[in-house]
């Protein structure tokens, strides 16, 4: 494998807790690991104010100029533009100036969550999106997305699948959680779009666990007392919260893949989901979860499944092969050395 320069701009990145750091954290370090430069641009590079409607979400405040110096002076072989963010718009623009290709990726269901927060027609909001992404070389996209968006008019798309770290998610003791069982628990942003009243709401024995943090944490800690909310978790902490539950029930119906259900798996952990785009790819009814209309069936029916063969299924998306994808992805610059003939102020 040819070594290079690849510079990744971001608009999503630690302290955030997602699927689309999880997984850019993970090709990085795996990027880096097979000998490439790696170059981020992220959110941490800059001054940053809360994103209205969700103050976890950092929007960076740059200078003009400002990523078209940090892209210049690292001379890459290859830009990727992983979000549809500031820092996302600001490379575009200074890729398609300067005459780069670049590829992007589509994560989430930008869309619909702007339609939870505000009035906005999806298909206004996808003409915006499908406008972003249109001159890349190559938009990378989950499996379980790539047939959707083609219906929606996207081009150049290519499939970049996920994975998991089955060394930190594994099977851990039981006893880590003393709590009444079985154990139902949640794992992930605590947000509107979540749909977290799903879960909470339905009848179920034992306890019910929400691990995260999120712009409707305290108003979903009022409103459920009997919950318990245990906040942010990472690395062994979390692993350990995972494992130790009965059921991971994800109630989420927009999720386009769902990093965190590989995750629960990992831990032995079998999922209780609905129907629809992420679970649908990932979970296999009567083997690592069950998807319902009916949450409370799914979580029910999941506590029969054996935890061996959730974490058996999890073993096969590993973050090389993910890797792996991604880099096959990107599309080198013709002529590198133009680079840096170009100013930089």
């Amino acid at each position: 494998m040819t070594t290079i320069r690849i510079c990744i701009v971001t608009d999503a990145w630690h302290p955030q807790i997602n699927g689309v750091v999880t997984t850019l954290s993970q090709t990085v370090s795996t990027l880096e690991d097979w000998g490439h430069e790696v170059k981020l641009i992220t959110p941490a590079l800059f001054h940053t104010i809360a994103c209205p409607t969700y103050p976890d979400i950092r929007l960076s405040l740059f200078l003009p100029g400002a990523i078209r110096k940090l892209i210049a002076d690292f001379l890459p072989n290859a830009v990727h533009i992983a979000t549809e963010g500031p820092l996302g718009w600001a490379a575009r623009a200074v890729c398609r100036k300067l005459g780069l290709l670049y590829t992007t990726s589509y994560h989430t269901r930008f869309p619909e969550y702007v339609r939870l927060r505000a009035p906005i027609p999806l298909d206004v909001s996808y003409r915006v999106v499908k406008f972003f992404h249109g001159t890349a070389a190559r938009t990378m996209v989950a499996p379980t997305l790539i047939d959707e968006l083609r219906r929606r008019g996207f081009n150049n798309l290519a499939l970049w699948s996920r994975g998991v770290d089955t060394d930190l998610f594994k099977p851990r003791d039981k006893d880590y959680l003393n709590l009444e069982r079985p154990i139902f628990l949640y794992a992930g942003r605590v947000a509107v779009e979540k749909n977290l009243p799903a879960f909470l709401d339905i009848g179920l024995p034992g306890s019910k666990v929400v691990v995260g943090d999120g712009p409707a944490l305290a108003r979903l800690q009022r409103r459920y007392p009997e919950v318990i909310f245990t906040g942010a978790k990472r690395g062994v902490e979390l692993a350990c919260h995972m494992a130790a539950a009965d059921v991971f029930v994800f109630p989420s119906r927009t999720d386009t893949f769902g990093v965190v259900l590989l995750e629960a798996m990992a831990c032995g952990v079998p999922v209780a989901a609905y129907p629809v785009t992420g679970p649908g790819y990932i979970v296999k009814n009567g083997i690592n979860g069950y998807l319902n209309n009916d949450l409370r069936c799914a979580a029910m029916r999941a506590l029969e499944l054996n935890g061996r063969q959730c974490r058996q299924f999890a073993g096969n998306f590993s973050w090389d092969s993910c890797s792996k994808e991604f880099f096959g992805n990107l599309v080198l610059q013709k002529q590198r050395t133009f680079i840096r003939k170009l100013p930089t102020k």
